[in-house]
């Protein structure tokens, strides 16, 4: 589950860039968070330009949304997406020295 809107919007971007027509259900499902969060999510991406809704018909009586990431969507995917890494690469090697620091201390007992 993301633990803030940066991860979220990343979480997002990715699942949109390989499912535009991911509902709001099923993305929140995917990501772990309140379908209101989503919906407030994806309206952030849009104010921000990232993303683009469009309608599309699965059948005739039922319109669903699209949603496809724009130019300025797939440029903030791979930014948010480089920062994401590098966080969670720092975090690995934070937790690697304190698995070892733990590791020193049960072998000294």
């Amino acid at each position: 589950m993301p633990q803030n809107t940066d991860e979220l919007d990343v979480a997002l971007l990715r699942r949109l860039a390989d499912s535009p027509q991911a509902s709001q259900r099923e993305l929140a499902r995917d990501t772990g968070v309140s379908l209101g969060k989503i919906n407030y999510a994806l309206r952030a991406l849009i104010d921000k330009g990232w993303v683009k809704a469009g309608n599309f018909s699965r059948n005739p009586h039922k319109l669903r949304y699209a949603y496809l990431l724009t130019p300025s969507g797939i440029e903030a995917k791979a930014q948010l997406t480089r920062a994401f890494l590098a966080r969670k690469m720092r975090e690995y090697d934070q937790l690697a020295a304190e698995i070892e620091t733990l590791k020193g201390e049960v072998g000294h007992d």
